[in-house]
């Protein structure tokens, strides 16, 4: 079985180097006193491309053999790894497909092709993506990428939470959302080897809930369902973030979607910040008094910024 180590994240952040933003560390009095803590947001949605993924995107590509380079690379993506993958992808000089579900936001099917890789549209559903991806993968003869679940996607994602928790040594716990658990993986590596170690909590929609009923169950359990506002999180999750999450990660939490709304709405409207709803999720889990009493300094990963203008989702309320 392939792990994922601090040593792992540390050599993607070497790897990476100054073609990622080390992303500012934002706080607000306004939203700690909502809160009853002291909160810090690591505001990825200020990444590259406009979300974290370009972490783990960058880093998976420079780890690839010369020859799978040259066949080109394939991935499914709603959105934001599929952004990420073809602007790492167009300065490596690698051809990227794409494979996003029809109900993408159209912000998102358009960055892709704005990065210069192939948007090919898919039934919105996780055997429609499936299906598609293997079709694709052997007419091209192109190299799959999985988002979330491989080693070199997991260790670049977790260089987000080795910058946040360098910035603000003390805290207590980090959060972030989980669709495909990459992020997720990647911290919970990073927070348990800390010094002192720092819990890791995730936080995700209850339509899309398999990572909370798996801990719950002790094992793998694959996605029964998917619906919610938070459409970068409809993805299941994968095997080797869950390796990870279910030894390493002290709980998920699940909101469901008005709690998302407010989440998102409060951190437009107090804070300025322009996120999507998958990255308001673990601000909804805080909000909502789920964490232990005990953790007071809290680090929030706002994950992404990719939003569709035409469908926000307090519009449709």
């Amino acid at each position: 079985m392939v792990g994922v180590t601090r040593a792992d994240v540390e050599a993607a952040a070497a790897r990476l180097g100054a073609d990622v933003h080390r992303t500012p560390v934002l706080t607000s009095r306004m939203v700690d006193a909502r809160a009853g803590r002291a909160l810090f947001f690591k505001c990825e949605h200020l990444q590259r491309t406009g979300s974290f993924k370009i972490r783990g995107a960058l880093n998976a590509l420079r780890r690839l053999e010369p020859e799978a380079a040259r066949r080109g690379v394939i991935t499914d993506s709603s959105g934001n790894f599929g952004q990420a993958l073809a602007a790492a992808g167009g300065s490596a000089g690698v051809a990227v497909t794409v494979v996003m579900p029809e109900d993408a936001p159209s912000v998102k099917q358009a960055a892709v092709k704005g990065y210069g890789g192939r948007v090919v549209l898919c039934p919105p559903t996780l055997s429609g993506r499936k299906e598609t991806v293997q079709r694709l993968a052997g007419e091209l003869g192109a190299t799959y990428i999985s988002s979330n679940d491989h080693p070199d996607i997991i260790a670049g994602q977790g260089t987000a939470a080795l910058e946040l928790i360098a910035e603000v040594p003390d805290l207590d716990a980090v959060i972030t959302s989980v669709g495909g658990g990459g992020l997720l993986g990647g911290t919970a590596v990073v927070g348990s080897s800390a010094a002192p170690p720092v819990a890791v909590f995730g936080a995700e929609p209850r339509g899309a809930d398999d990572t909370a009923r798996s801990l719950a169950a002790g094992q793998h359990l694959p996605a029964s369902h998917h619906d919610s506002v938070a459409k970068g999180l409809l993805v299941g999750m994968g095997r080797h973030p869950w390796r990870i999450i279910r030894s390493r990660v002290s709980d998920v939490i699940v909101v469901d979607d008005d709690a998302i709304v407010h989440a998102m709405h409060l951190l437009w409207e107090r804070m300025k910040q322009v996120v999507e709803p998958s990255a308001a999720v673990p601000l909804a889990a805080v909000l909502a008094g789920m964490l232990p009493a005990s953790l007071h300094r809290i680090g929030i990963v706002l994950s992404g910024g990719n939003v569709d203008l035409d469908a926000l989702p307090w519009q449709r309320r």
